[in-house]
């Protein structure tokens, strides 16, 4: 079995990245790692942040292998379906903070992945997003749909690139709010590290309960997600991260959170 991701440590960042060249085309073997690295992450109290990066130069990632795709029966393709959706869940709903960095194209189950993390981050280079399944006769199975209609400041526009599976540039990405940040493709790996480790730096315990907050409210009533603010918030008054931010407050420095 061949090793396609790894993670590696440093400064609180966990760096997940994809290695399966030509395009990190993803198969059965590709996500199961990619899972069994985010529980890895999710047991290190050690790491704050996720980062999910591509080692290839042109890709993040093409999506899934449609080679394999369509040699696969339709059993083993649903199969695969499902642990991509275990990994986007993983993603989306794990304690930790997670960052997709994307200077290559991300397409398909690619831009999939990228879109089930917390925040985006793409550099200035050139190459194209997009959810093609359409020209293939199908949709995005793996929350394409529901996701880039969220995530988009431009419902009307994301509606369009699921119909026509056109791709887009980084800023496409950038105007519609899929992005973030789009950094100079000569320094994005200097500013990704520097972006994840300064987050790193924060309340664990907070962010987390940020996520939560997010990601649930925008599902809920007004009056529901203001209940789950107030069940979230209450246990941290009384935290360590909270008695440390007061006390740096009060003697005007950087708070140390642990």
């Amino acid at each position: 079995m061949d090793q396609v991701i790894r993670l590696e440590e440093k400064k609180g960042v966990g760096h997940i990245i994809l290695e399966r060249p030509k395009a990190n085309s993803y198969e059965i073997n590709f996500m199961k790692q990619l899972l069994a690295c985010l529980q890895e992450v999710e047991r290190r109290h050690s790491i704050r942040i996720v980062v999910l990066r591509s080692a290839l130069e042109k890709f993040f990632s093409a999506g899934a292998d449609i080679k394999i795709f369509q040699s696969n029966t339709v059993e083993q393709n649903k199969l695969l379906v499902r642990h991509a959706r275990q990994v986007a869940a993983a993603l989306s709903k794990g304690k930790k903070i997670t960052i997709a960095a994307i200077n290559g194209h991300a397409l398909g189950g690619g831009l999939e992945l990228a879109m089930a993390c917390d925040i985006r981050l793409g550099s200035d280079a050139s190459y194209f997003l997009g959810l093609p399944e359409i020209k293939l006769g199908l949709i995005p199975g793996n929350g394409g749909s529901q996701r880039l209609i969220r995530l988009c400041n431009n419902r009307t526009r994301a509606l369009e690139l699921l119909l026509t599976g056109n791709t887009f540039g980084y800023q496409e990405a950038l105007d519609l709010g899929l992005f973030s940040h789009v950094y100079p493709k000569d320094s994005f790996a200097k500013d990704i590290m520097e972006y994840a480790e300064q987050m790193a730096n924060g309340p664990l315990e907070a962010m987390t309960a940020i996520k939560t907050c997010v990601n649930k409210g925008v599902e809920l009533s007004l009056e529901e997600g203001l209940a789950l603010e107030d069940h979230l918030v209450a246990p941290l008054y009384a935290s360590q991260d909270a008695k440390e931010g007061f006390q740096a407050f009060l003697e005007k420095r950087e708070p140390r959170f642990k």
